[in-house]
């Protein structure tokens, strides 16, 4: 008797293990989910924030008034900080990444100390002119080079939650950490420069997102039946769930979605209130370009469509890697309302829609915005233009100006050498409100 009581103790004990033991599985498996998303994050935050210090150091190469020089070169500072602070967050102690790092200090120090001085009555010297052709010339190398990055990295299927707990092992040149070396060597040379900004004056993009977001609460269920609908897979796909973590001020649901046939994963979050998709990323290796990028910007116009994002217009196209990158902006009678705006990924290889980034469209969007009537004539808001900037389309829309109202504007496309810019002339007084350069595609990388 006693020695069965002993038996059946020992048994509920091993219950016991095994059970506490599958529950520490689990909550480890979802602490892993976390950090591999915040880690995804941040990396296409990178890459992002790289296209558009280049593209907004190649603005002020266009500029014809010094009065949008000084907002355009605080935007680059603004950037910098966004891009140190993603770099910080990246698991990569392991490698050297101090030269690209002090290549952005760079940056951030010329622009902040350039853009706080009156330049009206200290206008920018030859030298500092020659300084933003080589910052622009330095800034185009380093994006080329994390561009490269990322499509090795979509392609190997990098996971950095993996990558940082074997980063005691030998890392090749074709690997993501020695692709980070590489960039790192890209910039090597640039010699030591202070620092003096503050990030206090960073947008709070992630706080107006929370204050746009009041609709009603959506289950754990619903925002896996929207997460399915935007990747495309049927209810047979496995969806984990989770809470936006303490870094991220907008409540939503963290979703990791796997497609039944398992070549594909999703990453996605969706807000609790109102239940928007935000932003989504399939991973996968991408095989060779089938589809055109005029195919593939129907294809994302369907996309938007289908999913409740109707009247919008495709304002930018171009192509990175087998990837066509479209962003979609509303537009409300004549005018396109560019604060309105959806970012757009589709793979030229089958079509799939890869990302969606939202986050413009959901702070901003207004069914029925009251729009301003022009005050000066398309013929006098064009001889605003710079003069060697040869216009080819002309438009009118509604954008931010630099504190952040909205405001009606000619909207002028034209090329200045071998560069294309978008040019907004205010509607309203004349005054050069944004100028604009137009990314290229990018070369294939293997």
């Amino acid at each position: 008797m006693f020695r069965n009581i002993i038996i059946g103790i020992a048994a509920a004990a091993l219950i016991g293990t095994g059970w506490w033991g599958f529950q520490q599985k689990g909550e480890s498996d979802q602490l892993r989910i976390q950090a591999e998303n915040s880690y995804q994050r941040a990396f296409h935050d990178l890459t992002f924030n790289l296209d558009q210090i280049e593209d907004e150091l190649g603005k002020t190469l266009a500029m014809n008034t010094r009065r949008q020089l000084t907002p355009s070169l605080a935007e680059v500072w603004r950037i910098t900080s966004l891009a140190q602070k993603n770099i910080a967050e990246l698991p990569v102690q392991s490698v050297k990444t101090s030269d690209a790092e002090e290549f952005l200090y760079r940056i951030g120090d010329f622009s902040y100390r350039t853009s706080v001085r009156d330049l009206d009555k200290e206008p920018l010297t030859d030298k500092e002119y020659q300084t933003l052709t080589d910052l622009h010339k330095h800034a185009g190398t380093i994006r080329e080079s994390m561009r490269k990055m990322q499509a090795q990295a979509m392609n190997d299927k990098h996971r950095w939650v993996e990558a940082s707990l074997n980063d005691d092992q030998t890392q090749g040149e074709e690997s993501v950490p020695g692709q980070f070396e590489l960039m790192n060597k890209s910039v090597e040379g640039f010699t030591e420069v202070d620092w003096g900004a503050s990030k206090d004056a960073i947008r709070d993009i992630n706080g107006e997102l929370k204050e746009a977001l009041k609709g009603k609460e959506i289950t754990e269920e619903e925002a896996q039946e929207i997460g399915r609908s935007y990747a495309g897979v049927g209810k047979g796909a496995k969806v984990n769930v989770t809470r936006t973590g303490k870094g991220l001020e907008y409540p939503a649901y963290t979703l990791v979605i796997d497609d039944p046939d398992h070549e594909a994963h999703y990453y996605m979050d969706v807000s609790i209130n109102g239940g928007e998709p935000i932003w989504f990323m399939q991973d996968r290796k991408m095989g060779k370009q089938t589809v055109g990028l005029n195919e593939a910007s129907e294809i994302a116009k369907n996309f938007l469509d289908n999913h409740g994002k109707k009247g919008m217009e495709l304002v930018d196209s171009t192509q990175y890697d087998t990837t066509g990158v479209f962003e979609y902006v509303y537009k409300q009678d004549e005018a396109r309302i560019y604060p309105d705006s959806i970012l757009i990924e589709v793979a030229l290889d089958n079509g799939d829609v890869t990302s969606y980034e939202a986050k413009g469209y959901l702070i901003n969007h207004q069914e029925d915005r009251d729009i301003a009537t022009p005050k000066i004539s398309r013929e006098e808001a064009a001889i605003k233009v710079n003069p060697k900037v040869e216009i080819m389309e002309e438009h009118i829309g509604v954008i931010k100006n630099n504190i952040n109202e909205e405001v009606l504007c000619y909207e002028f496309l034209g090329v200045l050498d071998d560069d294309s810019y978008r040019i907004f002339i205010n509607a309203e007084d004349g005054q050069e409100e944004k100028v604009e350069r137009l990314v290229q595609s990018e070369p294939v990388y293997q």
